[in-house]
């Protein structure tokens, strides 16, 4: 029988339908309507069982203190300002990042069943978890789905010492054969903001090329690269490429933040200690009906997929992978296990929130 959890030293194994049970409690404790903090919980949920620990539970803090601050409305619907056949202009309305996105991809793959193509931009909205959740929402529908998110200004463009553009994640997933699919989500940072957080909770330095500190030097220490330095663009320096990082990260932010009207690059909210105002992230989706172009994608596709992995690997213990891989073998893993393994420090962190909200803590083994 699972017990109540503690805080013990090892990994802590919680159910997937406790996991959301935990979210959902906290949600709505902090002031968010049933169905807003539903869709919260299938969101942190999802991003865990996928093994993107950064964006599941290690965020519902931040969504909690959002709430109870005001500084988002967990009760308002998004709307639609503007739109076409094809596209749609929608205000977040300040709502949960979850809810505004799940709200945006859903018209989009409306509009792709009747044009073929269905592309939403949002302004007015707040941190939607995973972009891969948003993207597979079309995958479900055999069609191609995008997303893409601004977010607090924590890339050092290329040659600069101060933060500018988000981690500004995107996020591609299409359908293949037999249930196989391509799904890609990556920030255009080194490393998402929330690996850094998992490394400094744990008491562990990051590598070098993911942050740089205030002097604009490569850093390996994590409160560093979290209080006074920033992110380094995917690739890192200059001399690796680091400026194709900083080019994605502003196409992300011309797709989001520029075309949904929303606030941009280096004049949105601050991460910490800028909590005066709203987010006001902008974010865009994207469904694509591939049967609207040549016949057999979906076989093709899973032609190439098969091809890439059959490659000789450099490592025989390494075999060659394609986007979404390690998510498909982290699902496995938690199916067989029964579970998520959550780090102590996690557990820790949501039994502190489970006593301030009077919420029932997860139960574990």
């Amino acid at each position: 029988m699972a017990q109540q959890l503690t805080t013990a030293a090892g990994p802590r194994l919680v159910a997937l339908a406790e996991v959301q049970r935990f979210v959902r409690e906290c949600v709505a404790k902090a002031g968010a309507p049933d169905a807003h903090a539903r869709a919260m919980a299938s969101v942190l949920a999802e991003a865990d069982r996928r093994g993107h620990f950064s964006h599941g539970l290690n965020r519902l803090d931040m969504y909690v203190n959002d709430l109870q601050s005001g500084l988002c409305d967990g009760a308002v619907t998004p709307r639609v300002l503007r739109e076409t056949p094809a596209t749609a202009w929608v205000d977040g309305c300040n709502g949960l990042g979850p809810v505004v996105g799940t709200f945006c991809m859903e018209l989009a793959i409306r509009k792709a069943r009747e044009t073929g193509v269905g592309w939403v931009a949002a302004k007015g909205s707040n941190h939607f978890g995973i972009a891969a959740w948003y993207s597979m929402m079309a995958l479900k529908e055999n069609m191609i789905g995008m997303s893409f998110t601004n977010t607090s200004p924590f890339l050092s463009p290329t040659r600069s010492k101060q933060a500018a553009l988000g981690t500004n994640p995107l996020s591609l997933a299409a359908p293949a054969e037999g249930g196989d699919s391509y799904v890609l989500d990556m920030a255009t940072t080194a490393v998402a903001v929330g690996k850094i957080e998992v490394q400094r909770r744990r008491g562990e330095r990051i590598p070098a090329g993911w942050a740089q500190d205030a002097s604009g030097a490569a850093t390996t220490d994590p409160d560093e690269a979290m209080n006074v330095g920033c992110l380094m663009p995917l690739g890192g320096a200059e001399s690796t490429s680091g400026y194709k990082g900083y080019g994605l990260a502003l196409m992300v932010e011309l797709l989001c933040g520029v075309l949904a009207g929303a606030t941009y690059g280096p004049d949105v909210r601050k991460w910490m200690g800028d909590e005066d105002r709203p987010a006001d992230l902008g974010q865009c989706f994207v469904a694509v009906d591939p049967q609207c172009f040549a016949p057999g994608f979906e076989g093709r596709l899973q032609d190439l997929l098969s091809k890439l992995r059959a490659m000789e690997p450099a490592d025989p213990a390494a075999p060659v992978l394609v986007a979404g891989d390690p998510e498909r073998a982290h699902e496995a893993k938690v199916e067989r296990e029964g579970g998520v393994s959550y780090h102590p420090s996690q557990i820790i962190a949501c039994e502190e929130l489970a006593k301030s909200l009077g919420v029932q803590p997860m139960d574990g083994r």
